[in-house]
């Protein structure tokens, strides 16, 4: 085995030298590749807006005539006064959700979100993901126009509108996947991952300051403008994908014939591949379990800070909900940034072929996994310190961006022609945790009187899941090409 282990490394290095030896000659200012890129980015942004909005409008949406805690030390609660000169007052929303009934609106998305990630993948391989990831961001965004108007209406309307707005977003990530197998040469990979796939932490930067700032605004009615004009932005950048972006590279009417060829000589011609699926050789891939297993732990310390830290910041830490937003904004920007950085020198390391493709993803994926849990566990013993909370927040998260250059690129190593089949598996296990963790969450805080200790159990929680699940992502990971997936696969000189 471990001499396995050094040929295969030794075999990776060989194949870096061979990719950099490659030199790329394109006329015109910009690639269509990196169009691709833009357009995938604005994409991921736009999603993610139409997503994470309802984290910050559900504070506005709720009428809580309960009292508020008072600064009573026996008590573990934090105290009610807010070292800020924070001149919003409060306002009291329209609808009587539990805690419980407001864990299951902000989980409802993830129940149809999962239901569409396979056969978005499998769509994406057999026909092309240009029609499927804009045909996804395109039925987010009607749903997310109708979500205010389902809100009024009933509350099972409401959850059911938001399944099916998350059964629209759940083919963009797989269907993006699929494209990017098919654009994207090897030692640009993480770096296109970074700049794509944190459309979603530039999506959340937006939505959340914006949506906060909605919510206090009389017009409208304040929230449901969080959900009319990010709906909107939607259905205007779906009609730019239509006419910008193309499945394949032989496809562009309009690409440089030297971009083709450079990208054909680094990855193949990779066109539409209708094969079937052999599902019983996916159930006994270690190596696409331990990126499943990676992907679940990941997920569940993120969505306990997407859908649940609005909450954390309202009712423990007494935020206001413009305060709440912008300062919840600034972990997922520096996610963002760091998560470019850190991939561009992934691949520059691999490049110098100072690091294997195994060990790289190791490496990285480690960092996106080790440190924000550190810094979660930082939050739940900083109490009522707003600004060590913050900065604990803020600068762990940073580290977080570095997954792009960890598992999210594996698929592709592991399979080329099912990458988007296979991410749809693990990016549907993975969002299960989008449900499970709000529902989870919901039960161990209390609807009457929220404390210290039950945050801490979550933020405990979140932290060891995610721990444990890289800890297998260690042990188990590959990035040489499964022949037992599919014998009629080909290797890549």
């Amino acid at each position: 085995m471990i001499n396995a282990d050094i040929e295969n490394d030794v075999t990776s290095s060989h194949r870096n030298l061979v990719e950099t030896e490659r030199v790329e000659e394109t006329t015109g200012w910009i690639k269509c590749r990196t169009v691709l890129g833009i357009m995938g980015l604005l994409g991921f942004a736009n999603v993610y807006a139409m997503r994470v909005n309802l984290s910050v409008a559900i504070v506005a949406m709720i009428n809580s005539t309960e009292p508020l805690p008072s600064n009573d030390t026996t008590l573990d609660v934090c105290p009610t006064s807010l070292p800020s000169n924070n001149t919003i007052p409060p306002k009291q929303g329209e609808f009587n959700w539990t805690a419980e009934q407001q864990s299951i609106i902000l989980g409802s998305f993830f129940y149809g979100y999962v239901l569409t990630q396979i056969p978005g993948g499998r769509i994406a391989e057999m026909f092309g993901g240009k029609l499927v990831y804009g045909i996804g961001v395109l039925l987010t965004a009607v749903f997310t126009i109708l979500s205010p108007i389902a809100a009024y209406i009933d509350f099972k309307f409401f959850i059911v509108v938001r399944v099916l707005e998350g059964l629209g977003e759940g083919v963009t990530y797989p269907a993006m996947h699929a494209m990017l197998s098919r654009w994207i040469p090897p030692l640009e990979r993480s770096k296109f991952a970074a700049y794509v796939y944190a459309g979603s932490n530039i999506g959340t930067v937006i939505s959340l300051p914006i949506s906060g700032w909605l919510c206090t605004l009389d017009f409208a009615g304040g929230w449901p403008l969080c959900f009319y004009i990010f709906g909107g932005l939607g259905i205007i950048w779906f009609i730019a994908w239509m006419f910008l972006i193309y499945d394949t590279p032989q496809k562009h009417p309009r690409i440089c014939p030297k971009e083709v060829e450079f990208i054909t000589e680094s990855i193949g011609v990779q066109e539409e591949h209708r094969q079937s699926i052999p599902w019983c050789k996916f159930l006994t891939c270690l190596p696409l379990w331990a990126i499943l297993i990676a992907q679940c732990g990941q997920s569940w310390l993120f969505y306990t800070q997407l859908t649940e830290l609005p909450t954390y910041m309202n009712n423990i830490l007494h935020f206001d909900i413009v305060s709440n937003a912008r300062l919840l904004a600034l972990p997922y920007l520096s996610s963002w940034v760091a998560g470019i950085g850190i991939s561009i020198f992934a691949d520059w390391l691999l490049a110098k072929g100072w690091i294997s493709r195994l060990n790289s993803m190791k490496l990285w994926n480690t960092v996106g996994s080790f440190i924000p849990a550190l810094g979660l566990l930082g939050i739940a013993w900083a109490g009522c310190d707003r600004l060590s909370v913050m900065l604990l927040l803020t600068i762990t998260s940073a580290f977080g961006g570095a997954v792009y250059a960890g598992n999210q690129m594996n698929h592709i190593n592991l399979s080329p022609q099912f990458a988007g089949t296979m991410y749809g598996i693990t990016n549907a296990a993975s969002n299960i945790c989008g449900f499970m963790a709000p529902y989870v969450i919901g039960l161990i805080i209390s609807d009457t009187q929220q404390t210290l200790g039950q945050w801490r159990e979550v933020f405990y929680l979140a932290a060891a899941i995610d721990l444990g699940a890289n800890l297998f992502y260690l042990f188990f990971a590959s990035t040489e090409e499964q022949y037992t997936i599919c014998e009629t696969l080909h290797v890549n000189t």
